[in-house]
């Protein structure tokens, strides 16, 4: 049957109730994932007369081969599970945050008996308070680096803490209390980590009033370096929080969003409000929203921001209300388990907020367009300069770069990395085990993976899993001197390539190799067009040697647990399968052992009884 008629017919049998859809490609590629109160009425609105889609939809169109459907019982709980798909899957034709997973949050253990503030890239159920997500990781340093400026919190690993012969320097400068010299009392300390909380909540006034009455006690007592220090730490947060007060005589609790469009994205600015202060302002960037109204633009946000928050306020001031309010509002409240309001405002302070809010989102779209221009005026002239320079045909849009690493010959690995228009292309990177060549002999293994590589793309003509070898590269670069290039021309003369031109660029000076030719190509050392062969080169490297590092850690694991009692290679494979490292294997409960496949109580036991025992800790920071 015709494909076209098979999703017809398909697409009829959708059943009229509430749940997501997903749209594939003919090779399974989820294309795009949505919700509806009616799956089948919202299913069917795609398939009609093609000029009635939005451009958008339409190009989608052209591409879906299947259709696929769940049922829910709700629309919230659609929602949900739209927003938990779109996180997982990524999709295409989606709206969703720009690399989300990369996210962090900022943690406070209070699972530790001194509580430290550390950055976490995801929340957990292990006793910890997590505040975010932050946009970057800077975000959370510089929070916590203005922190550490009002309160003394200890920023050792546990390791540290635990083997700490006398107060370190942070003491000395007054930075920390020397917890892990009972300097000061576990209580007391804990004491002052509710008031970092209370002040990561938007508290700020709960902290200072608090401070104010323990500088007061303290100096009836006649404790008076402790008064001063106190004293500090109001001083400190009254410094911090001066210039935050945006909605003066008000204990108002909110979060304001804005956002501004450029091409596919949305850079999307909230505001935190807390007891009438400005507490946070976060940016985030939305990506597939061309053609996309405002109500969508903030039922995705809303929807893929506040699943993974850790506060939601009870009041939401947005610039355009969800296309789905009702079932918004519901997800909202079950969420933070009482009322919130989601307003669009219309006048007054809440505008004027808002206003503000959606300034600073253009300010941030326009600097990112500023810097997407620069960048690529840069990738295009360091293009432009390498194909003068190395006397190409055309501008090199794919370069392959390789470089080999080992330790005295063991472990030998190379790495493949591929530049596409002047960017990394990680999908195409690829990693290999040197085979045929025994010891050191960077020499032998470059001639070894060049011609791996270009019998794959022989291959690929015909085996659809190796389709990323089949395309041919503008340029190859080895990391390397005359030596490695030498017998990576040959491999490629050999393999049938000789008329891909490759080039070796040697570190100590920045020279540029050509095969047969005596003479060194001279690179201006501020011209883009090295700029850009370094970044390639140091990427090659990076990759390398990461690989190379893992098979490191992955032999040592290996020899380790050859010692263990009761381990055979079986379960041993499923250690190494199911661990990184040592540490990560000792801090494993007997229980999360013994469920691995294959892994017997006694087996388990051997295993934590042993590495427990053994040097090898891990530190929990």
């Amino acid at each position: 049957m015709d494909n076209s008629l098979a999703l017809a017919d398909k697409v009829k049998t959708v059943p009229s109730v509430p749940g997501v859809y997903l749209f594939k490609a003919s090779d399974g590629q989820v294309l795009y994932v949505g919700k509806a109160v009616v799956l089948k009425n919202r299913v069917r609105s795609y398939f009609q007369t093609a000029d009635k889609l939005a451009p958008k939809v339409r190009a989608m169109m052209r591409h879906v081969a299947d259709v696929e459907y769940i049922v829910t019982s709700t629309e919230v709980e659609a929602l949900i599970l739209e927003a938990t798909l779109v996180k997982q899957m990524k999709p295409h034709y989606n709206i969703r945050l720009k690399d989300d997973k990369a996210y962090p949050y900022l943690r406070l253990t209070w699972n530790e008996e001194f509580p430290r503030l550390l950055i976490a890239r995801k929340s957990a159920q292990d006793g910890s308070r997590y505040f975010g997500p932050y946009p970057r990781a800077q975000a959370v340093r510089d929070t916590i680096r203005l922190l550490r400026k009002i309160f003394p919190i200890r920023n050792c690993t546990n390791q540290k803490f635990q083997n700490a012969a006398r107060p370190c320097l942070e003491y000395h400068i007054g930075h920390c209390q020397a917890p892990c010299q009972k300097l000061v009392s576990e209580s007391d300390y804990r004491q002052m980590m509710h008031q970092v909380e209370q002040f990561l909540e938007g508290r700020a006034d709960d902290v200072e009033k608090d401070l104010m009455d323990r500088m007061r006690q303290a100096a009836e007592e006649l404790q008076f370096e402790k008064a001063a220090e106190l004293r500090n730490q109001i001083q400190a947060i009254r410094a911090v929080r001066e210039p935050q007060r945006v909605m003066r005589g008000t204990e108002r609790e909110l979060d304001a969003i804005a956002w501004a469009v450029s091409r596919d994205e949305a850079h999307v600015q909230i505001f935190r409000v807390r007891k009438g202060s400005l507490t946070g302002r976060e940016g985030f960037t939305l990506t597939g929203v061309e053609g996309s109204s405002s109500a969508s633009i903030a039922q995705a946000f809303v929807t893929q921001y506040y699943r993974d928050a850790q506060e939601i306020p009870p009041e939401i001031l947005i610039q355009a209300l969800p296309e789905d309010l009702d079932s918004t509002m519901v997800w909202l409240r079950s969420l933070r388990q009482t009322r919130v309001a989601l307003k669009m405002p219309q006048r007054g302070d809440n505008l004027k907020l808002l206003q503000l809010v959606q300034k600073n989102a253009e300010m941030a779209r326009d600097e990112s367009m500023r810097r997407t221009q620069s960048e690529a005026d840069r990738i295009e002239a360091g293009l432009l300069g390498l194909q003068h320079a190395l006397g190409l045909a055309t501008r090199p849009r794919r370069i392959e770069c390789y470089d080999i690493s080992n330790t005295q010959g063991t472990e030998s690995v190379a790495s493949m990395v591929v530049f596409t228009d002047g960017r990394p292309d990680k999908s195409q990177y690829r990693r290999f085990k040197i085979r045929t060549v025994q010891g050191p002999n960077d020499f032998e293994s470059m001639a070894e993976v060049i011609t791996r590589r270009f019998k794959h793309r022989e291959v690929a003509q015909v085996n659809p899993a190796l389709k990323r070898f089949a395309l041919k590269p503008d340029l190859v670069v080895i990391d390397g001197g005359r030596g490695q290039l030498g017998y990576a021309a040959r491999a490629m003369q050999e393999a049938g390539v000789a008329d891909i031109p490759v080039f070796g660029l040697a570190k100590q000076h920045e020279w540029l190799f050509e095969p047969d030719s005596p003479n060194p190509i001279v690179l201006d050392r501020d011209s883009e067009a090295l700029k850009l062969l370094q970044q390639v080169r140091d990427e090659a490297h990076r990759f390398a040697i990461t690989f190379h590092r893992q098979l490191r850690t992955r032999r040592n694991l290996k020899s380790v647990l050859d010692d263990v009692p009761g381990i055979g290679p079986k379960r041993k494979k499923v250690l190494l399968r199911s661990y990184p490292d040592l540490a990560a294997i000792a801090k494993a409960s007997v229980e999360d052992l013994r469920n691995l496949p294959g892994m017997s109580t006694t087996a388990a036991e051997s295993v934590h009884r042993y590495l427990t025992q053994s040097t090898v800790k891990g530190d929990e920071a």
